[in-house]
């Protein structure tokens, strides 16, 4: 063969390459993203999923990991991952609600009396339901499983033992109409504000407090801007998801497809369990830079809230009765 043809021969040859399949024996690198930190909880689950899909493969898929928003804020990760520029993304339901309207019925106040509850039920039948309304969307997202955000609670500058403490209080919330109203319930006055501008609005007295877990309270320093007390209203418990492209997911082989849902399965209880030791070391940072946790009677929040989760949850009366039932 003359230099010429063996020129052209391997040209083709890499080009061949370059335009192998899922699947095929060349490896395939899956971006992975998330707003979170490296070395949180999701992040790290996340991580040990690929390590474990590349090793299950024998490295015909490396899992490589984008973590605190380098890829964009959670509405572009979203993007991204529909047209497969992103393979696998850990996202808030909240993004998800004007694509699969069903998942806005974890955003409800109260929905779950705590987290052991919500757990029962993305673990069950009705959590299995949710991830195939966002599979089977036109959303062109297939969710993989759940990760823990655990429970969102007041934290302020003034104490907050009782409904009546929260009046005239300004506390930020998430920039929903839903969790505004949410606020206004409680006898607060809801905020909508980007996570952000909280470290300043506090500062600067522009708000009185916010809410959120203790992981979140502690790393975005918002404890040190004259929070002293954390309440535990747990008036939010929220899962988020983690999802991958469906255009990746399409050019996967059954046999893989298959190694993706097994590993994701055992990266949601992974994650769960590092969750669980977060928080409680968090909160043991948080109590030793003395903020003052209050544990109060959550009856009359949910009580007052009701009007809420009428207003909002109109649609899914039939999936909040099922979700109240599991034990």
């Amino acid at each position: 063969m003359t230099p010429m043809r063996t020129l052209i021969a391997g040209s083709a040859l890499l080009a061949t390459l370059a335009a192998a399949p899922f699947g095929a024996t060349a490896q395939t690198v899956l971006k992975a993203a998330d707003v979170h930190p490296a070395g949180y909880p999701n992040v790290v689950a996340v991580e040990n999923m690929g390590k474990k899909l590349e090793k299950a493969t024998d490295g015909r898929y490396k899992l490589q990991m984008f973590p605190g928003g380098v890829l964009g804020a959670e509405k572009e990760m979203v993007e991204q991952t529909q047209v497969g520029a992103i393979q696998i993304a850990r996202i808030s339901l909240g993004v998800l609600g004007p694509v699969v309207p069903t998942v806005n019925v974890f955003n409800m106040p109260f929905v779950f009396r705590n987290e052991a509850h919500m757990r029962q039920v993305i673990d069950g039948p009705i959590g299995q339901e949710i991830l195939d309304a966002i599979t089977n969307s036109p959303a062109r997202l297939v969710a993989l499983g759940y990760m823990d955000s655990g429970s969102r609670s007041l934290y302020t500058k003034k104490a907050v033992r009782k409904m009546e403490d929260l009046k005239g209080q300004k506390i930020r919330m998430m920039g929903n109409p839903l969790f505004v109203d949410t606020m206004n319930a409680m006898g607060g006055n809801g905020i909508s504000m980007g996570h952000t501008e909280v470290f300043s609005a506090l500062q600067t007295g522009v708000i009185d407090g916010a809410e959120n877990n203790p992981p979140t309270l502690y790393t975005s320093n918002q404890y040190t801007a004259g929070i002293k007390y954390y309440t535990q209203t747990q008036h939010l418990i929220i899962p988020e998801i983690f999802v991958m492209s469906k255009v990746t997911w399409d050019k996967m082989t059954p046999a893989d497809q298959a190694l993706v849902k097994k590993f994701a399965r055992e990266a949601q209880l992974e994650q769960r369990a590092l969750w669980d030791k977060s928080v409680a070391d968090y909160t043991a940072k948080l109590k030793a830079a003395g903020v003052e946790w209050i544990e109060i009677d959550t009856k009359p929040f949910y009580d007052a809230t009701e009007p809420v989760r009428a207003k909002y949850g109109a649609n899914y009366t039939d999936l909040i009765k099922r979700i109240n039932e599991v034990k």
